[in-house]
């Protein structure tokens, strides 16, 4: 199959996916050169849906809408994209600050994410999916990385790191938390999906806003990166932004 019906089969499967957790994708704009970063949150619980994504110059994070009412803020707020000179990174958990922090002193991808471990939230073990988007070299490198529970002994973690050759414009790979719902939560399995990047950053976003499942889908922000001079910007949709929702 080409690549047209690959990532319209994996999009499709994502659109009838309940629920496939926390979601990002890195890949090429289609309407231009530029690069979009794609991140998103679900939630099943009260807490989880408690979030929206704010953003703050080039940085993107998660903030509780009623600080009161939110348990386990260490796994549910955090900064989802940051950035270095021509590095840009993206992650469903802080270990996108540790990742971070890594680059900033010298170390890589790899020896930060190695520090890290699968969420601690039995019985489900959430994976921990990031991406590096690195435009210090042309014409750019992804890298993207699962952490996920053995399956055997889920006190371990499993690591799994991908390096795709670039993506044509108008596609992107993607990693997923889970493959759908569940009690527990089955973990992503595979290699990362080949999905599509149709258009400028608001139309991709309306694109996988009105795919992803209503009911589950807290908010959506996709990253724009300018493949001239390394610029971006983010734009973002909250499904929920007061105490009430």
């Amino acid at each position: 199959m080409d690549a047209s019906t690959i990532a319209k089969a994996n999009f499709e499967a994502l659109h009838k996916n309940p629920y496939p957790g926390r979601g990002l994708v890195v890949g090429r704009s289609s309407a231009e050169d530029a690069w979009l970063m794609i991140y998103w949150i679900m939630g099943r619980s009260a807490s989880s849906r408690n979030r929206k994504f704010v953003v703050a110059g080039n940085t993107l994070r998660t903030e509780p809408i009623d600080a009161t009412k939110l348990d386990n803020p260490e796994l549910l707020i955090y900064d989802a994209m940051l950035e270095l000179p021509n590095v840009y990174l993206v992650s469903n958990g802080d270990q996108t600050r540790t990742i971070y922090d890594a680059l900033l002193a010298g170390g890589s991808f790899d020896s930060a994410l190695e520090k890290r471990e699968r969420e601690p939230d039995a019985p489900h073990y959430t994976p921990r999916i990031s991406a590096m988007l690195d435009l210090n070299t042309y014409p750019g490198a992804v890298t993207l990385s699962i952490l996920k529970a053995n399956q055997a002994n889920p006190t371990r973690t499993d690591r799994f790191t991908y390096r795709p050759a670039r993506a044509p414009r108008g596609f992107g790979f993607g990693l997923t938390t889970y493959r759908g719902d569940g009690n527990p939560l089955p973990s992503f399995s595979g290699d990362p999906l080949l999905l599509p990047c149709g258009g400028k950053a608001d139309a991709v976003l309306d694109s996988y806003w009105n795919a992803l499942n209503a009911e589950n889908l807290v908010a959506l922000a996709v990253k724009e990166v300018s493949g001239q001079n390394g610029e971006s910007h983010i734009v973002v949709r909250n499904r929920y932004t007061h105490n009430n929702a």
